[in-house]
């Protein structure tokens, strides 16, 4: 819908991208509006935008000039219908507020987890749309709760694909979503840092997962596999990964998916020093330039869910312009040969290596 910038309150959901021109949005649509952002768009004089009818709390968005009768709504009441995106915004939540407890030193509690996450994740197996969608609702502030819940989730749909069994699915499920507990025993003048870290302070990141799976190493009710995918989670498959360096034989195949996992969420979101790549382009460079680092498997069980492209869908390109895809290669999936929209000028992305997709038009 709609709105004037003086309607814009923090929790709305942008509906599109906002631009200055084409190519160069300063805000993606999906995301979730801070007041940072209400003054970001001050500063650019945007006057309307564009947004969902609901914020992320599930209130209707209810602009002075429309009428509650234009939501089915009245004075913003909470919206009957709960959707996938008010339940994830929901563990969400949650889970910062266990987050917040284990960096005031609180042990972890493995059964509050399960709660917060295996309903969540009921909702999401079916959903693929949604489910490789939430990278758009990361906030810069709240970047690592989303990515412990996205991770979740997306390792436990990669283990269903991979006919894991029920009881495997939930565990790689909490694997994901726990990886980066250690993180609550990292400074936070580090965690809130907003410039590139220095070479100390990476080296202090880099025992969060040492740390994390010490703080689960009392814990029950959760499989020795688990433990280790939190502690493997960012190792790789040619020894260059951490705590241990690690190669290939060592590296648990829970662990294998957990990383996937955990690395494109991290690369399509936006963080406080760096900002979000579009995801397709993540899973190019994830399956070529980083090649030997992560099992082929695993990268191609995400390619398979996350690229839902095909001839004849619509895509926006990183050059700004617009067109429809031709021709599918299945050497190389996210890049296709697209016709562009105005001019209806063939484009092959396979040879245009500096031209990629950004996003599927619905």
């Amino acid at each position: 819908m709609k709105i004037k910038l003086g309607d814009l309150t923090e929790g709305c959901i942008l509906e599109r991208d906002i631009q200055l021109r084409k190519g160069h949005p300063i805000a993606y649509k999906k995301t979730i509006v801070t007041n940072e952002l209400i003054e970001v768009l001050n500063a650019f004089l945007i006057k309307e935008l564009y947004v969902e009818k609901y914020r992320e709390d599930g209130k209707a968005v209810n602009p002075k000039e429309t009428s509650d009768a234009d939501h089915g709504e009245a004075g913003g009441e909470t919206c009957k219908e709960t959707s996938f995106l008010l339940s994830y915004m929901d563990a969400v939540k949650s889970f910062k507020k266990l987050f917040k407890g284990w960096q005031a030193g609180s042990m972890v509690d493995v059964p509050a987890i399960r709660n917060i996450f295996v309903p969540l994740l009921e909702k999401a197996l079916p959903s693929e749309e949604d489910l490789f969608s939430l990278h758009h609702y990361t906030n810069k502030n709240d970047y690592f709760y989303h990515h412990a819940i996205s991770v979740g989730l997306i390792s436990a749909y990669m283990a269903k694909k991979l006919y894991y069994n029920q009881g495997d699915i939930v565990q790689v499920g909490l694997a994901g979503c726990l990886s980066d507990i250690g993180m609550a025993k990292i400074p936070n003048r580090i965690l809130a840092k907003e410039r590139p870290l220095t070479q100390e302070e990476f080296k202090e990141i880099k025992n969060h997962p040492l740390l994390g799976y010490q703080m689960l190493q009392k814990s029950t009710g959760i499989k020795k596999e688990m433990k280790l995918a939190i502690l493997q989670h960012h190792e790789r498959l040619d020894g260059s990964g951490y705590p241990n360096a690690v190669q290939a034989d060592k590296i648990h195949p829970f662990s294998r998916i957990v990383a996937v996992a955990d690395v494109f969420h991290a690369m399509a979101s936006d963080k406080v020093y760096r900002p979000r790549l579009s995801s397709y382009r993540v899973l190019e460079l994830m399956m070529h330039d980083e090649f030997g680092k992560f099992d082929i498997e695993m990268i191609d069980t995400l390619v398979r869910g996350a690229v839902k492209l095909s001839i004849g869908t619509s895509v926006e390109l990183s050059d700004g312009r617009s067109g429809e895809i031709m021709f599918m290669s299945t050497r190389y999936p996210m890049r296709p040969m697209v016709k562009i929209s105005d001019s209806g000028e063939l484009i092959d992305l396979d040879k245009e290596r500096a031209i990629y997709i950004v996003e599927k038009i619905k």
